[in-house]
């Protein structure tokens, strides 16, 4: 995947890949080019059939300020806010594992990209804030929908309504961080996780996270039988039969998301 902007670089290795966002003399925040183009790259990873893990960090010593407000505004705040969305959507419905590697500062939308990844890897030293209300904003990126889900409304309006800055540690124990290191811990922590993600079978922890991200939203007998149409498609790969036959000769699998074909008949 190639993207045309040094606002956002992209790095690879093997399955997996890391956008920066590049911005360090903004504290990484994203101007309306850099909404843009992150929406570019993210889509560009969705399509990738290489990809098994990304990584979204920021360069220098910040995550992301989120959006840059002393940008050139050139068109409609509705122009700007598509972009942002467009960007927003293909992070959460990015079907592979996604880790937010964070230090310094995550605010605003900065925070919501971190808080739209599915595991968050935070330095010790990091800080997080909703600070909308003090630009004389309400939440975007998604903040709305992901805070009261993971702390609960109250909570959710604590922070978005009385915006503060936070540490890792509280966040962590909101449940907004996964992993809080030290910072010489980072980079390895972070590449630990990306390491056994990228062993894991491809298709089952694509299911899996789309059986999580839904399942909020739904009942449990929807939940249910949503589970019952991934372990169908589970089933087809030979993800599944290798890794009964690991457990039987005890031996580790090696996952693919290869599918088994069942029929060489053309489909009608």
């Amino acid at each position: 995947m190639t993207v045309h902007d040094d606002r956002i670089e992209v790095a690879r290795n093997g399955g997996i890949i890391t956008l920066t966002l590049n911005r360090p003399r903004v504290k990484n925040a994203l101007d309306a080019a850099g909404w843009a183009t992150l929406g570019d790259a993210l889509e560009a990873v969705a399509s990738d059939p290489d990809a098994r893990v990304l990584i979204i960090t920021g360069a220098g010593k910040d995550f992301c300020s989120g959006t840059d407000l002393g940008g050139k505004r050139d068109d409609h705040p509705t122009a700007s806010l598509r972009r942002l969305n467009r960007a927003a959507s293909a992070l959460m419905e990015l079907p592979i594992p996604v880790i937010a590697r964070v230090e310094g500062v995550a605010v605003g939308a900065g925070w919501n990209i971190a808080l739209c990844c599915d595991f968050v890897v935070a330095s010790s030293t990091a800080r997080f804030g909703q600070i909308f209300v003090h630009r004389g904003l309400s939440p975007d990126f998604g903040g709305t929908w992901l805070l009261p889900r993971l702390v609960g409304l109250q909570q959710a309006k604590r922070l978005t309504m009385l915006p503060e800055l936070i540490d890792a540690e509280e966040a962590a124990a909101l449940g907004l961080v996964t992993w809080v290191v030290a910072p010489e811990e980072l980079d390895s922590h972070v590449d630990e996780i990306a390491q056994r993600l990228t062993a894991g079978p491809p298709v089952a922890l694509a299911q899996t996270k789309a059986l999580m991200n839904s399942g909020s939203a739904s009942s449990f007998r929807s939940a249910l039988e949503a589970e019952g149409r991934a372990q169908v498609i589970n089933f087809a790969t030979a993800d599944a039969p290798a890794a009964r036959e690991a457990f039987l000769t005890k031996t580790t699998p090696l996952f693919t998301g290869g599918w088994i074909p069942h029929s060489t008949a053309p489909l009608s």
